[in-house]
């Protein structure tokens, strides 16, 4: 995909270059444009391109299954950023999944349930995945953190087959790298009332794309097909930007795959 051209794309696609940028910049997609010749030049599924083009996005009726599950939303003048804390419901122990922008919500959401932070899971160490780790980690200095990162210390980085309890909770890991060298999703599971799964992403998969393949394409579309969307169909994923979705809506959905 990064080897297509500007130029190429808009001709594809029946459009100027200008025309295309003004896409890129307002997210509103003329009803011109040519999805089936644009999808093929760039190697994605021309169907599913031209639903999330028409406004698609996933359900959220499923969304109330898990009662211990938040997502704060944090914005900066470029993004907006997701990060997540789930935590054990007898035990009152939380874990915090990348950090956003402000740890303010999340330390407010800590102290108005009870919960102690157990644990910082990292998907990968982009700014504005870990932009407010300082904070966190000063109000929770015991805290254990965990990444993938080859610059970490040995006892922070994720080992093969680990897996993590927080009470109840197991919390495993899967390597998603190609967006970044230390991409990792982190699977949650053995919630209350036989929830299904919820896998932390980052930015390995969003609903209806993928993120940049900074590493490689190749490899960041491989292993979303692998180590995710491998995973049971009503798994819950939750990505570093945009909404929830489920494994099965980005089977159906996702023009990537």
């Amino acid at each position: 995909m990064s080897s297509v051209s500007t130029t190429a794309a808009a001709c594809a696609a029946g459009i100027s270059e200008c025309e295309l940028a003004a896409i890129e910049a307002s997210g509103i997609v003329p009803a011109k444009i040519n999805f089936l010749a644009l999808a093929e030049i760039i190697g994605l599924h021309p169907q599913k391109l031209a639903a999330i083009a028409s406004g698609w996005l996933p359900s959220s009726k499923h969304l109330t299954v898990w009662r211990e599950l938040r997502m704060f939303s944090s914005k900066s003048d470029e993004l907006t950023v997701n990060c997540y804390l789930v935590w054990d419901p007898p035990t009152r122990t939380a874990a915090l999944f990348d950090t956003g922008l402000d740890a303010r919500p999340v330390l407010e959401t800590i102290a108005a349930e009870g919960l102690v932070l157990n644990h910082i899971f990292i998907t990968h160490s982009h700014w504005d995945h870990v932009e407010a780790l300082p904070a966190i980690r000063a109000a929770f200095s015991g805290a254990q953190l965990h990444s993938s990162s080859p610059n970490a210390p040995a006892r922070q980085r994720n080992r093969p087959d680990e897996i993590i309890r927080l009470g109840e909770l197991c919390i495993a890991h899967r390597a998603t790298p190609g967006h970044a060298v230390d991409g990792v999703t982190y699977l949650v599971s053995h919630w209350p009332q036989s929830a299904p799964m919820v896998a932390l992403v980052g930015d390995a998969i969003f609903a209806g794309s993928i993120g940049r393949g900074n590493q490689s394409w190749e490899i960041a579309r491989r292993k979303v097909r692998e180590e995710i969307l491998s995973l049971p169909l009503d798994t819950l994923i939750c990505p570093g930007h945009g909404p929830m979705t489920t494994v099965d809506e980005e089977i159906e959905f996702n023009p990537f795959f």
